[in-house]
């Protein structure tokens, strides 16, 4: 089975990522992981373990970074909440704390994460021999030699990245945030400075000091400005090789980024298993390109990219669409209806942007690629029942009201999804 693996930076995306199709999730722990600012709590993580076990579903925990000696001290107790909370397996770059795992956890099943840069059938071989369950191969292995390293190591899990960001750096293993802002990317707090403009000078070697500035256009140079990867054109392929799981990137992204992806490609997937023969990319693209992106590029799939990876434009993240709102259960937060209607007449959603009178929305299913499209001819407020011409996210727990008639009798539940096309 080729496996659906969405990230879920928080217990919500890990909902989400459930309710719109993901096989399998993963996490970062509290503390050490290579998201360290991206983890769930305790709490949380048992929820959610709960939660996707009880519907057949795989958790991994992100235990990715590469140690400094203080974090020897935390590793003990993160090792120990590792096997209460018994992952289906745990994700690791590290060689020392692969091995401090194998001694101290060996019930716990290791993932190679795309930090230890595993790209050639020898490397996965040797993580295979020390008793790694599984190797997410890096982003700069082409897909060729992939297959070859299918092939060749049998009896081992392969793991690969089909979207998300992409790295101007080599597998995220890049200096320049720690050096220019003192955050490191090692330690999830990465500042995307490859985004950032630059001012571009020569200096010719026997001219020292006499800087020449190189100029494209007044939008700056963003020549380490990588595009998205998106590799759903390529998706019969990959299936077809035999991958065991295809990776999603993005502990940080928001909740409309995971339930947008894991409902397009969990749709992709399952269409082509049901008629590989009438299966066509461009349906998925065009919803795949409504979303914020930075334009989309296949990245190493062929082998290394040339100018076309690259957005030398600009930094800006652009799409068609915006996320308004999820529609939410009943949490006790401020609420109210219109008078002479109940709770059943509507469904409550939370506002994320702003909504006006006349606009159509698009509430997101994860069974079917067409949205529901609702004309908003009256806009309710759901903190005080009254009628608004317009409705933002300007205060907390605002909440919107969709009357269930104008939903044509399909109603949606909880964690879906809206938009509005822009």
């Amino acid at each position: 089975m080729n496996e659906l693996l969405l990230p879920a930076g928080t217990l919500t995306r890990l909902k989400i990522a459930d309710y719109y199709g993901a096989d399998a999730v993963y996490c970062g722990l509290p503390s050490l992981s290579l998201r360290a600012g991206v983890g769930l709590t305790r709490e949380e993580l048992e929820a959610g373990i709960v939660l996707l076990h009880g519907k057949g579903k795989k958790i991994y925990l992100a235990l990715n970074l590469f140690s400094k000696n203080e974090d020897w001290e935390r590793l003990p107790d993160s090792v120990a909440l590792l096997r209460e909370l018994s992952p289906d397996g745990v994700i690791v770059s590290d060689p020392a704390i692969f091995m401090f795992l194998r001694e101290h956890a060996p019930e716990l099943p290791l993932h190679i994460s795309t930090q230890a840069n595993v790209s050639s059938y020898a490397t996965v071989e040797f993580w295979k021999k020390l008793g790694a369950r599984l190797c997410v191969l890096s982003r700069e292995t082409s897909f060729g030699e992939i297959e070859e390293i299918r092939s060749r190591v049998p009896g081992i899990g392969l793991e690969m990245f089909i979207h998300g960001a992409m790295c101007m750096s080599y597998s995220g293993r890049c200096l320049l945030s720690a050096f220019m802002t003192g955050r490191s990317a090692n330690r999830g707090r990465c500042a995307q400075s490859c985004r950032w403009e630059y001012n571009l000078y020569l200096e010719e070697q026997k001219r020292p000091g006499e800087l020449i500035k190189v100029e494209e256009d007044p939008r700056g140079t963003y020549f380490m400005n990588s595009r998205d990867l998106c590799l759903m054109p390529d998706l019969p392929r990959i299936l077809s090789a035999g991958i065991d799981s295809l990776k999603i990137e993005g502990r940080n992204k928001s909740d409309y980024y995971v339930a947008q992806t894991a409902r397009i490609y969990r749709l992709a997937i399952d269409d082509w298993r049901r008629d590989p023969e009438n299966w066509r990319a461009e349906p998925y693209l065009a919803e795949l390109a409504t979303m914020q992106n930075r334009g989309y590029t296949r990245g190493f799939f062929d082998g290394v990219p040339g100018a076309s990876a690259q957005n030398y434009e600009t930094s800006v993240s652009r799409g068609s669409a915006v996320n308004v709102g999820m529609v939410i259960e009943a949490d006790g937060s401020p609420k109210a209806v219109p008078a002479g209607t109940t709770e059943k007449d509507w469904v409550r959603m939370d506002v994320r942007n702003k909504m006006s009178e006349g606009e159509t929305i698009e509430f997101l299913f994860p069974q079917t690629l067409e949205p529901l499209r609702v004309r908003l001819d009256e806009i309710y407020d759901g903190v005080n029942g009254k009628r608004v011409p317009a409705i933002s996210a300007g205060r907390a727990n605002q909440t919107m009201l969709v009357p269930v008639s104008a939903l044509g009798g399909k109603i949606p539940a909880a964690l879906t999804m809206v938009r509005k096309m822009i």
